[in-house]
């Protein structure tokens, strides 16, 4: 199932009345909420995502904001007809039978759902990241389930009608596609208006910046053809072995390992369920052109501009800024969905951009992009992140080295140089990190090798 949409190609949230309307819901926000959400004074969730291996735990995402959505019985205390205008412009999640407990947000916050939730309202158009974890009873200990979550597409005045299934321990969204049942919850929705918890405005301006450059297309085409983003990957045997005989001929597990090696060869091969798999660009393995020599092998490694132009040919021709909406899709379903699989894509494709340097000098709007693009995403992250706990190499100050680098070479954009400038002092000040270490000693040198001597 792909992205539901419910919009078209418009993706702006600001146009026209639109945007007056917007503010108007902002500035009015601070009023809404003691209607159905009640949050508790600035607590942190503890990020819940896949478990992770042992040099990797310190890179799991910083924690969303949470509170308490206990649809209480408090009033709100606003004017009658700013009330009525945000009720009837904005749109409308109904989510029924969301069990108690359930760790449930949208965009940049999340909240424990109480007895009376039935929904969101006020929701202001364009893509949201609506995310849920089930959660076991007290009785049963209390376990909050893998995250999971879907990208929605609104527009104002959307009705949007959901299902828990407690058998799938997932929100079912078939209700939307009955035209009748549809019509009958948006004629009964003051009823539902007390049930009904409003969309968090105070992290709006966060959440549009972290998304500015993702579109309805970009993510429909990245986010897996379930239409589920998923904490904890979904995986089968890459053998199914259904038959006895199949089973006799893999290794067996009554006799101890004598060796790591071992030990994992005897293991299944697993592989995602098929529909479960982001679809993000492949990066090239070999960041060079067929046939190049070794002198072009190791220029390609040490300027991969080549691997870049090849990513944007194939994934991005029609729209090469789109490759920016693609980093923030895989920042935001880290950050807000736990994804590891994304973290690791994120790092690769900023790699990519950081170490090319000629195409700095041919992709000027990318790159100036790139610069507004980082700026809000390491705002939520704290300056430890990247560390790596062995090596206490920091692999962001390392790719961005290089990327301030290039961005000094000759034939680069003014504005763009100066840009460069600006946020690398930003950063210099914010994280503490160092920018000026020489890597020369580390440097690869490009050589040639003697006549008829090739690279497989």
């Amino acid at each position: 199932m792909k992205v539901i949409k419910i919009i078209g190609a418009n993706d702006s949230i600001f146009k026209n009345k639109k945007h007056r309307l917007l503010l108007l819901w902002k500035r009015n926000y601070r009023l809404l909420m003691r209607n159905c959400f009640h949050p508790e004074p600035q607590t942190r969730c503890t990020a819940r995502a896949k478990p992770l291996p042992d040099d990797a735990k310190r890179q799991q995402p910083p924690s969303v904001t949470q509170g308490d959505m206990a649809a209480g019985s408090g009033s709100v205390d606003m004017d009658p007809d700013v009330a009525r205008r945000l009720f009837e412009e904005g749109a409308t999640l109904v989510l029924l039978g969301v069990p108690q407990g359930t760790e449930l947000g949208i965009d940049c916050k999340s909240w424990q759902v109480g007895p009376r939730f039935k929904g969101v309202k006020m929701i202001p158009p364009g893509l949201h990241f609506l995310h849920y974890c089930s959660v076991n009873s007290p009785g049963c200990g209390g376990e909050v389930g893998p995250k999971t979550g879907l990208f929605l597409s609104l527009k104002p005045r959307d009705v949007l009608l959901a299902n828990w299934d407690p058998k799938e321990e997932d929100l079912d969204f078939s209700a939307s596609q009955n035209e009748e049942e549809v019509s009958r919850i948006r004629a009964n929705l003051r009823d539902l208006d007390p049930h009904l918890g409003p969309y968090p405005y105070e992290v709006m301006r966060k959440w549009v910046s972290l998304t500015d450059r993702l579109s309805e297309e970009v993510a429909s085409g990245l986010q897996p053809l379930s239409g589920r983003v998923c904490a904890f990957s979904d995986v089968v045997p890459e053998l199914q072995l259904r038959h006895t005989k199949d089973r006799a001929e893999q290794p067996r597990n009554d006799s101890a390992c004598q060796s790591m090696r071992e030990g994992l060869d005897r293991l299944p091969r697993m592989k995602p369920r098929e529909g479960t798999e982001m679809r993000f660009s492949v990066i090239p393995e070999k960041k060079y052109p067929p046939g190049a020599t070794p002198a072009e092998v190791t220029q390609c490694s040490l300027d991969q501009s080549y691997a870049l132009e090849t990513v944007l040919q194939r994934h991005h021709q029609l729209q090469p800024l789109n490759l920016l909406g693609e980093l923030q899709f895989a920042f935001v379903c880290f950050l807000i969905g736990n994804v590891y699989e994304c973290f690791e894509h994120w790092k690769s494709l900023l790699a990519l951009l950081c170490r090319s340097e000629a195409a700095m000098r041919e992709h000027r709007e990318l790159y100036l992009g790139l610069i507004g693009v980082l700026y809000h995403q390491l705002g939520e992250i704290p300056p430890d992140f990247f560390v790596d706990i062995v090596s206490q190499s920091n692999f962001l100050t390392s790719t961005l080295q290089d990327f301030f680098q290039s961005a000094e070479a000759p034939g680069v954009d003014g504005t763009l140089r100066k840009r460069a400038e600006k946020f690398k002092a930003h950063l210099t000040k914010k994280f503490r990190w160092d920018f000026e270490a020489d890597l020369d000693e580390c440097e690869p040198v490009v050589v040639e090798l003697p006549e008829g001597v090739t690279v497989d």
